[in-house]
């Protein structure tokens, strides 16, 4: 590793580098701040050498950007795009925004929001299921929010006008955008060419012979990629969970050079339990969710976590019902993709067609242990906690949260899935190992004047654990 050579004097700030790249995957002269280009151009060659060697990740830094191409172990999804405002990007943010990527690439250097939406409504009417219709609030919405997120990114600057201006009214508002071509060009650099492609099994690490081993590292059955593959892990789930990995994965994993390597890039300190592996970011950098947090919605998941803590551990309750994780919907979730993939578009003489017989099975039947069973919380146990919770310090919630125990409880819950506290399951949730390190929350209430209760959301909060759970 190149990283051993760094001073010791250095190495906290190569290994913010690394922190930044690995959150970002694509670092523009402003995102996500003016800072962190410079510092990466710092440490180009160092981060190239070790991002290859350890995970299987090509970095290309030029004067503008700087780009990761990462390899993708399996389907994701949870980790989707966000708008400013935190609203998930759901199928028409998505098409709008490959759109808009594709009009950019074809543009001069400005281009005005109206003659952007003008370019995409006609390309999207050629596209089956996806219209632009800029008489539509909800299109124009979409379309507004697809630009933002190229806007954060720097693959456009605003210029003059404002986008939110002609979202309420297109005949009266306007705006101008500067296009920066470089970013633009860095932002979709697919690994093959998706009109090459009959399956997303083929963007998919280890599904197929290597034709790069610099771009998506070695065969999937050698000892190396395995490493690199539970190196990725640890970078890019909340936790590694060893129930859910194969018998060499589990190998791998249990080996103190795998987790020291990351810890020695990242400045990340490996959290070590016998079910598995967490990342913690003391720094909270690296984290795209932190836990615990303000805002009333956390305050809820952190306490709920307690509370489900001290119930499973309680021996003096009656027994839960423990049951095994669900199966993995990979197969569903490919087989979904790929019947969405427009047999028009595909190059039949170039195509890399795969058998959908030869992946039956996501692994061996026979390389994977027995399925580790976890303790199950019931709807009605999760809604009479939640009751409880608001009952006891529901006047320090958000008023919104007060009147909407249904949406609170849900909020909450989805935030503990997303950090693989729990699993979500029907009928309840299934409480997994990680969730014991919140257990004991001690809450504070802060007393405030009248006048802070006009503005403030009181943060109840816990006394033994402040470290951030997602990387």
């Amino acid at each position: 590793m190149r990283s051993r050579s760094v001073s010791p004097l250095d190495l906290d700030s190569y290994q913010r580098a690394a922190r930044v790249i690995l959150s970002n995957h694509l670092v523009t002269q402003t995102y996500p701040d003016r800072l962190a280009l410079p510092l990466l151009r710092r440490w180009a060659t160092e981060l190239r050498d070790d991002l290859l060697d350890l995970f299987g990740y090509r970095l290309e830094v030029t004067e503008t950007t700087a780009r990761l191409f990462t390899v993708a172990d399996r389907l994701e999804s949870g980790i989707p795009a966000r708008t400013a405002n935190d609203r998930t990007f759901d199928r028409h943010r998505y098409a709008y925004l490959a759109l808009v990527l594709a009009a950019l690439g074809r543009a001069g250097n400005q281009i005005t929001l109206s003659e952007l939406a003008d370019h995409v409504a006609a390309e999207a009417a050629q596209v089956p299921g996806v219209t632009l219709s800029t008489d539509r609030a909800a299109d124009r919405d979409a379309f507004v929010d697809a630009v933002g997120w190229l806007a954060a990114r720097g693959a456009i600057v605003l210029a003059d006008g404002d986008a939110g201006g002609w979202a309420s009214n297109p005949d009266a508002g306007e705006a101008l955008y500067d296009i920066d071509r470089s970013v633009v060009v860095a932002l979709f650099r697919p690994p093959r060419a998706l009109q090459h492609l009959t399956s997303v099994r083929t963007l998919l690490s280890g599904e197929k012979a290597p034709q790069d081993d610099d771009l998506i590292g070695l065969r999937t059955g050698d000892p190396r990629e395995t490493a690199r593959r539970m190196r990725r892990a640890l970078v890019e789930r909340p936790v590694v969970y060893a129930d859910e990995l194969t018998d060499d994965e589990r190998l791998q994993l249990a080996l103190p050079r795998t987790a020291a390597d990351v810890e020695e890039l990242t400045g990340l300190v490996a959290e070590r339990r016998a079910e598995g592996i967490a990342m913690i970011d003391p720094s909270g950098r690296m984290s795209d969710i932190r836990f615990p947090s303000t805002g009333t919605v956390s305050q809820v998941a952190l306490l709920l976590a307690g509370e489900m803590a001290d119930r499973v551990l309680d021996l003096d309750a009656p027994g839960l019902p423990r049951r095994p994780l669900p199966e993995s919907n990979q197969r569903e979730v490919i087989a979904r993709l790929d019947a969405a993939i427009p047999s028009a578009g595909i190059f039949e003489e170039l195509a890399e067609h795969i058998d959908p017989a030869d992946h039956d099975d996501d692994t061996d039947e026979g390389d994977r242990p027995e399925p580790a069973l976890y303790s199950m919380l019931d709807d009605a146990w999760i809604a009479a906690a939640v009751d409880e919770l608001v009952l006891r310090f529901g006047r320090t919630f958000a008023a919104q949260w007060q009147a909407d125990r249904q949406g609170l409880k849900r909020n909450a819950i989805a935030l503990l899935h997303r950090l693989q506290l729990i699993r979500v399951v029907d009928g309840g949730v299934l409480v997994l190992p990680t969730i014991a390190r919140f257990r004991g929350v001690v809450v504070s209430i802060r007393d405030r004047t009248a006048q802070s209760e006009l503005f403030d959301d009181p943060v109840p909060s816990e006394s033994h654990e402040n470290a951030p759970v997602e990387k």
